[in-house]
């Protein structure tokens, strides 16, 4: 069932309820993504057509709520509208448009936008359309007040403000999502950073903190080792706890932006066989250390050996690992480790 009301002028909100795995997922009724309107199939372009993104609109859809803006048409430019471009420098362009440079709405993009982001708090990840005047995260192209190219790129003037006021964001673009790391590396991003928000919101404690950072312990070391190491002291830390907090998440953040490497998972699933030691007879030791080495040699995908240590998990409960969201980080549904 689809829900719509307008939270946002000229925005909608569709709200798709999630039933999921309750040690992958946050212990709410859904997790909402923010996204450009268009990507959902709603005809708000400037010639009244969209640019509909199917694993938002057929995959994201059964598990996260979206909310929609369109941040063109929330300001009154109506479909069809005029077309607009970035014109100045890019770090500070100016919206204008393409064949009418007495249209600029510069300073109500910047208005709607400021407003807005001031009011997604509750959004755990954002979609924006790829190289958008107004949505674009990156290499939107930046002209001058003659309508030349100046080689130079820039960010559209909404995304601009939302990556400002809310850097831990997990944010991109539609085009970028076609790439299969970057993809499972947007959601498992996205449904952590959801993770952080619902313990936030339950009241962080020392106890919750140290709990967040061991279960994340192995996602955290596939992805990037050398801010794992930063993160240990500051859970340890005895100093204030909102500092504390506020340090750890944006490091965490930092540490999954980075998607994980082959050799980083091959090192990670090494670590986790090491606590199999005492199960495995001689045979099944050799068997996934070849299943591993495969995996690192490019020979098998990631799901293999991930399969092996499930099956031997369930098998043998080894208590440490079994809460880890290494080993279901997401719905399984969604096939983001197909490719990897």
């Amino acid at each position: 069932m689809i829900y719509r009301h307008r939270d946002y002028v000229n925005s909608r909100v569709n709200t798709h309820n999630y039933q999921g795995h309750q040690a992958t997922m946050p212990n709410s009724d859904s997790i909402r993504i923010g996204i450009s309107a268009c990507l959902l199939g709603e005809q708000v372009r400037y010639d009244g057509g969209h640019k509909r993104l199917p694993f938002a609109s057929e995959e994201l859809a059964r598990h996260f709520s979206f909310v929609s803006i369109c941040p063109e048409q929330a300001i009154g430019m109506g479909v069809p509208r005029p077309t607009i471009r970035l014109v100045g420098e890019p770090d500070n362009p100016q919206l204008i448009g393409s064949s009418d440079s007495s249209l600029n709405v510069t300073s109500q993009m910047q208005s709607y936008a400021k407003r807005t982001v001031a009011k997604l708090n509750h959004i755990s990840g954002y979609i924006l359309c790829a190289k958008s005047p107004s949505c674009g995260m990156e290499r939107v192209p930046v002209y001058d007040d003659k309508g030349n190219g100046l080689g130079k790129v820039g960010v559209g003037l909404y995304a601009r403000e939302l990556m400002a006021a809310q850097p831990l964001l997990p944010v991109e673009e539609n085009g970028r999502l076609n790439d299969v790391h970057l993809r499972e590396n947007f959601v498992l991003r996205v449904i952590a950073y959801a993770r952080w928000q619902a313990i936030a919101a339950q009241g962080l404690t020392a106890k919750r903190l140290e709990d967040f950072h061991r279960r994340h312990k192995f996602l955290l070391l596939a992805h990037n080792q050398p801010i794992y190491r930063e993160l240990g002291p500051i859970v340890a830390e005895a100093g204030d706890l909102d500092d504390r907090a506020d340090r750890y998440i944006a490091k965490f953040m930092q540490a999954l932006k980075q998607p994980a490497s082959i050799k980083n998972h091959t090192n990670t699933l090494m670590h986790i066989q090491g606590f199999f030691k005492d199960h495995l007879d001689v045979e099944d030791k050799i068997r996934l250390t070849e299943v591993i080495r495969d995996y690192a040699e490019g020979m098998l995908p990631l799901l293999v050996p991930l399969e092996m240590l499930s099956l031997y998990l369930r098998k043998y409960q080894v208590d440490y690992l079994l809460d880890q969201y290494y080993f279901d980080p997401y719905p399984r549904d969604l096939k983001l480790r197909m490719g990897l």
